[in-house]
């Protein structure tokens, strides 16, 4: 597959008279398809729900436009449901806008989730206590579900959720459905993650049987009335350009097959399906553009750009792949090896090692693909580095900046309460 920028040389030299780089670009258009793509495939659930991933893309001008396309948000922090109630998520209008997954929670967060109408997704069979003596039980709730041990499709082991600190084990979440339904719920739902950024299709499909056949045990056992499951995330997408992409009307249907094999037979086929995204959703339709500013000829060639991990640290924090394209020399040889690198005191602090691109020249603008989930919103200030700012191409073909480059002021805030600055 190959890999094309969705803003050009031309377009890039146009923007940096007005916002210079490096910023982080996303694409209005590619995530209008994405999210419509994703509600067809699931569209033959009634209840069907993608609740975008906050953490992944923490900025209300993008979560807005999946708003407008029906998407709900998934939010794991008080400061991520500050913000969806800011944004209307948690209107009667909306209805169930808002699910609150997250673990080792504080109890002010708990009864904030609760006061907003969220749907709460307990991660720790101890919650539930928790949950009672802070913020009350909901008559509606989630609980987060952990098989252990190795999560495989076919004989390829995609993860481990025995070593993931996530979720209770089945005997737990029988136990808390059973205590939860004591104490008054009526509606439960039932969450799992369990694999991260998988390219294939058969992820969801064989997440779904795994969990239907939960939720059918567990209506069973304990008579709970299971009204939703979340699939959660972990569809990936192909940041190596020989690699597929998931095919989301495939993987729609192959839950659809799961669903009537194992929950209609059962009585339960009225129970809506939820999905929980965030690199699928935004993750193709950001990128991070950089310039070439400085060439360094030692024992290996660099390029050292504006940018750095402080932008996307992904590669630095994981050895993560992001294909990078030369602006304007797209089709132009890959003959020369270079480390791509930042100008942080950290070795690591490379977008690529030994990658073979076409020369840069110093001024050269290089498009760093797959940055839209994950990227920004993992920035950090070491080295007292400043969060570059984020523009929205727009339908039209205009560039709407969506979030202002951090100033030294904004750095220092914090230290409003002395006047050492002052002197």
């Amino acid at each position: 597959m190959e890999k094309k920028p969705f803003v050009t040389l031309e377009k890039v030299q146009e923007i940096v008279k007005t916002y210079p780089t490096p910023f982080h670009i996303y694409d209005e258009k590619g995530i209008r398809e994405n999210a419509r793509k994703v509600k067809a495939a699931f569209s033959w659930n009634k209840g069907f729900r993608e609740y975008f991933a906050v953490k992944a893309t923490p900025n209300p001008f993008l979560i807005d436009i999946l708003k407008q396309e029906g998407c709900g948000v998934d939010c794991s922090s008080m400061t991520e449901l500050y913000m969806a109630e800011k944004m209307g998520f948690s209107d009667k209008d909306m209805k169930d806008g808002i699910m609150f997954s997250s673990n080792a929670t504080p109890a002010e967060e708990f009864i904030y989730a609760k006061k907003l109408g969220a749907i709460i997704n307990l991660d720790d069979f101890t919650h539930v206590e928790f949950l009672e003596k802070t913020a009350g039980i909901p008559e509606r709730i989630c609980c987060r579900y952990n098989p252990g041990g190795n999560f495989t499709i076919s004989t390829t082991i995609m993860d481990k959720p025995g070593d993931a600190k996530y979720g209770m084990t089945k005997e737990q979440i029988i136990e808390a459905y059973k205590i939860l339904k004591s104490k008054g719920v009526k509606e439960f739902g039932i969450h799992a993650f369990l694999a991260s950024n998988t390219v294939t299709n058969e992820y969801y499909p064989t997440l779904a049987k795994e969990l239907f056949e939960l939720a059918v045990e567990l209506k069973e056992k304990t008579g709970a009335n299971i009204t939703f499951i979340n699939l959660s995330g972990g569809i990936g997408i192909p940041y190596r350009p020989y690699q597929q992409p998931n095919d989301i009307e495939v993987i729609g249907e192959g839950v659809r097959k799961v669903y009537e094999e194992v929950l209609v037979p059962a009585g339960m086929g009225n129970v809506a399906l939820f999905t929980e995204l965030g690199r699928f959703m935004m993750g193709p339709y950001g990128a991070l553009v950089t310039k070439a500013l400085h060439a360094k000829h030692i024992y290996k060639e660099y390029i050292g750009c504006d940018a750095c991990a402080a932008n996307l640290m992904r590669p630095a924090m994981y050895g993560a792949y992001h294909h990078i394209t030369v602006l304007g020399k797209e089709d132009m040889p890959c003959d020369h090896k270079y480390d791509i690198t930042g100008s942080l005191c950290e070795n690591n602090d490379k977008f690529a090692i030994d990658r073979m691109l076409p020369e840069i020249e110093l001024g050269d603008y290089l498009y760093i693909h797959d940055a839209g989930a994950h990227g920004f919103s993992m920035g950090y200030n070491y080295n007292g580095k400043l969060r570059s700012a984020e523009l929205l191409l727009k339908e039209n073909g205009d560039v709407q900046m969506i979030r202002r480059a951090e100033t030294i002021d904004d750095y220092l805030a914090t230290f409003d309460f002395c006047d050492i600055f002052k002197k």
